[in-house]
């Protein structure tokens, strides 16, 4: 009974109408399982778990067309080849919802549903326990402060006594120039010492930069629209 949950319900390069609704089904359960997955504790927009719900079953139909079919298979790979170059960059945690859609989409083309159900099950847990249990996560104590300096300033020794006043460490992230290379834009990575004041932090910075533009916030990953 265990075996045949690992064994294809397909016989052969022909399937019957019942085989076809079966496998489809598992195909949008398993999109439904991985879009519910990350939906938790991600940001997303509805197009794109919209997109993991349904890819699935949109693969398993290309695999069921083409099964047996070398050239046909590899015009499909072709065709799939050229979604990378028609999609905005994303991040990895989006890259690998879509690879996990795109292959429990093709081992439920193939007739593993049983395949296909566990191994969405298993990878959406194993991701939500990496999740809650902030494995990899960087220190909540890490800041990100941009100070503007103008052209003229030798930011390299300028802040570094303010800096070790009030930081524990620090490290620069960016220096780019801005406003027709007028102004140099820092951006640096911070970790304050306990017991500082981040007002009295900005307001010694501000006596150094000649009062331009200084933030100071939490650390943003950066967002690309799927």
């Amino acid at each position: 009974m265990f075996n045949n949950i690992f064994s294809s319900i397909i016989a052969g390069s022909t399937f019957s109408g019942s085989e076809f609704v079966i496998i489809t089904m598992a195909a949008f359960l398993c999109g439904l399982i991985i879009a519910g997955s990350y939906m938790i504790k991600n940001r997303y927009s509805k197009s794109f778990v919209t997109t993991l719900v349904l890819l699935p079953a949109i693969v398993e139909l290309v695999i069921i067309l083409v099964n047996g079919n070398l050239g046909a298979g590899v015009a499909v790979a072709g065709a799939f080849s050229l979604v990378r170059f028609r999609s905005a960059p994303g991040r990895g945690q989006e890259i690998t919802g879509i690879f996990l859609a795109m292959a429990v989409g093709l081992a439920a083309g193939m007739g593993y549903v049983g395949i296909a159900l566990i191994f969405s099950l298993v990878v959406s847990g194993v991701n939500l326990i990496l999740k809650f249990a902030h494995f990899g996560a960087e220190s909540k104590g890490v800041k990100m402060l941009k100070i503007a300096v103008p052209e003229n300033l030798d930011y390299e020794n300028r802040f570094e006594d303010t800096f070790k006043k009030y930081l524990k460490e620090y490290s620069y992230d960016d220096v780019r120039t801005t406003n027709m290379g007028s102004l140099y834009k820092l951006t640096l990575s911070v970790v304050m010492k306990e017991n500082t004041s981040s007002r009295e932090f900005l307001d010694e910075l501000r006596t150094l930069n000649g009062n331009l533009d200084i933030s100071l916030g939490r650390m943003v990953e950066p967002q690309e629209a799927l």
